[in-house]
């Protein structure tokens, strides 16, 4: 099959971040399948844009042998605002367009991925104007959780955010959805008819995430011998709600064994890291994001791996894929995220919810789990199980693969 995917944020071979897409395209390579990606030129996390694309439209790479992408304009004003990050969207939005309909020969099909939902426009003309099927696959519940964060609040740009959102699914010969909670909400509230809607979950990067010995050269790089390490690795944006954990690592300054790593880069960092400054918060340590080979090497660094979003019910949908990446490590889980992801931990028995606006039962937990090796590695065996049984990326992307092959008849 010669297969289109249109993702802003598809990685570089060494970028840091989710690579989702990045590990379904070698599946895909490898299964003899020709693909071509159309992506940004700004970085999602850290939200720079490499000198090589700077001033350029459209630049064509050869990724592998049979994986071309084509990085096209995306506005450096990403990170810098909400005004910034939705001109980004929609400069995208343009310069994609361009490429699907000027760049790029005709294809078996398209898949086209949100967050940002815009891309859902390039989607639904290309389309049409090349004659192929599209899956539009729903990362993220967007206007919902834009809307629920306090990212968007124009009545005009909400309106047209479900506009585009309705007319995306309308055009969709399918929808895929990353979690259970997706799809009764598209089948319960949007009125999508179920038999459109399939569901390639996220999952683990197990030929990237595996286990490694604990006292690696992260432990001697960060002074963190002899110390319990809990670490979260993402972005740091208003959705991720990383003042909670600043908040748990004030209540743990009793107790000097107890470290906290944040990994990553986004919108919120900054401020983050003067708050610490100011407050004197003596127990966390900001790293910026890092080459994906080396990942796994924090990860596997570390006693105990936390998720956290914001409190809203939008999130209550999500499955963070920080999630699986930690549980391929063996690493017990604290998830400051109610809903399905909580029900996913809680049914891998791989770690505990925990309240994200409560420091003081959140601290209790991190004591518990401090004090019982052997329920932390009881709880990352069992993670690591569930994972390599139902959620390997390997797997997924050969279930996606005959979901296409279904659509192309």
């Amino acid at each position: 099959m010669r297969i289109l995917v249109l993702h802003q944020y598809f990685l570089g071979k060494n970028d840091p971040g989710g690579s989702r897409f990045n590990q379904f395209v070698k599946y895909w390579e490898k299964e003899g399948h020709e693909v071509t990606v159309i992506a940004g030129t700004v970085h999602y996390a850290t939200g720079k844009k490499e000198e090589k694309y700077k001033g350029k439209w459209i630049i064509k790479e050869q990724y592998s042998e049979k994986v071309t992408v084509y990085r096209t304009y995306v506005s450096e004003a990403y990170n810098k605002s909400f005004l910034g990050r939705l001109w980004a969207y929609f400069s995208f939005t343009v310069s994609s367009l361009w490429a699907v309909l000027f760049k790029v020969k005709k294809h078996d099909v398209l898949i086209v991925t949100s967050p940002p939902l815009f891309v859902g426009i390039t989607g639904i003309i290309g389309k049409l104007f090349k004659r192929i099927p599209m899956v539009f696959e729903v990362r993220d519940l967007w206007p919902e959780s834009a809307i629920d964060t306090g990212v968007l609040t124009n009545k005009l740009l909400i309106k047209a955010a479900y506009l585009v959102e309705k007319l995306s699914y309308r055009f969709a010969d399918k929808i895929n959805v990353l979690t259970p909670a997706f799809k009764t909400t598209l089948i319960e509230k949007k009125g999508i008819n179920q038999e459109k809607i399939i569901f390639i979950p996220n999952g683990a990067d197990t030929d990237i995430f595996d286990l490694g010995p604990k006292d690696n050269w992260v432990r001697k790089e960060y002074n963190l011998e002899n110390k319990f390490v809990i670490t979260y690795m993402g972005a740091h944006g208003v959705a991720n709600n990383l003042n909670s954990l600043l908040n748990v690592a004030k209540e743990c300054a009793d107790f000097p064994d107890i470290s906290f790593l944040l990994i990553g880069d986004g919108m919120e960092k900054e401020s983050l890291i003067q708050r610490v400054k100011k407050e004197q918060i003596n127990n966390i340590i900001f790293i910026d994001s890092q080459p994906k080979q080396v990942i796994p090497d924090f990860c596997n660094a570390s006693d105990v791996c936390v998720a956290v979003l914001k409190k809203i019910d939008t999130f209550k949908t999500v499955y963070p894929n920080k999630v699986f990446d930690y549980m391929s490590c063996a690493k017990p889980i604290l998830l400051g995220i109610d809903g399905v992801a909580r029900e996913l931990i809680e049914k891998s028995q791989s770690g505990m919810y925990v309240d994200p606006e409560d420091p003081k039962s959140f601290k209790e937990h991190i004591l518990r789990l401090r004090n019982d090796t052997q329920l932390c590695d009881e709880m990352g065996y069992n993670g690591l199980k569930f994972v390599h049984e139902f959620f390997s990326r390997e797997g997924l992307s050969k279930q996606y693969i005959d979901e296409l092959k279904n659509i192309k008849k």
